[in-house]
């Protein structure tokens, strides 16, 4: 059984919590598989992880960087696990049919997108009806806060 968290954003964009995510993520000893919606939104986050802060690193690398089994974050639009992950990050509706490979799996949606947050409570219901753990984190003015599921 997988715990996958539903992660709920209100207050910031994916791009400035998603860099937050991962750091505790890799700090945390995780390998990461990092699964977006486009290949587009791949090149974004890659250039994303290199600028977003001056204070910051995260290691990863993409198709175009080569070298997976070597990348502690892998960015990636396919169903592939090339890096050796424990953790799965699904962003953009990004769906993976192998979430019982990871030990934890991080659905992270815009809850300002209704067609997204419809499309999460769906990821939801498949995702309990197919017996993993289950956690709601909504995004508030504090941080993250644990909740019930919406």
């Amino acid at each position: 059984m997988t715990e996958i968290g539903f992660y709920h954003l209100r207050n910031l964009t994916l791009d400035r919590a998603l860099p937050q995510l991962l750091e505790k993520a890799y700090a945390g000893g995780y390998r990461v598989v990092l699964m977006a919606g486009s290949a587009e939104r791949v090149d974004q986050l890659n250039a994303l992880f290199w600028t977003y802060s001056d204070a910051a690193f995260l290691p990863h690398g993409s198709i175009k960087d080569g070298n997976a089994a070597q990348q502690p974050i892998w960015l990636t639009v396919e169903d592939e696990n090339p890096n050796g992950a424990d953790m799965l990050v699904l962003v953009d509706g990004a769906t993976s049919r192998h979430l019982e490979r990871y030990k934890r799996v991080l659905d992270v949606f815009d809850g300002n997108d209704e067609i997204a947050v419809v499309a999460a409570r769906a990821r939801w219901q498949q995702a309990k009806a197919a017996g993993h753990a289950l956690t709601y984190w909504q995004q508030t003015e504090k941080g993250w806060e644990k909740g019930g599921a919406g």
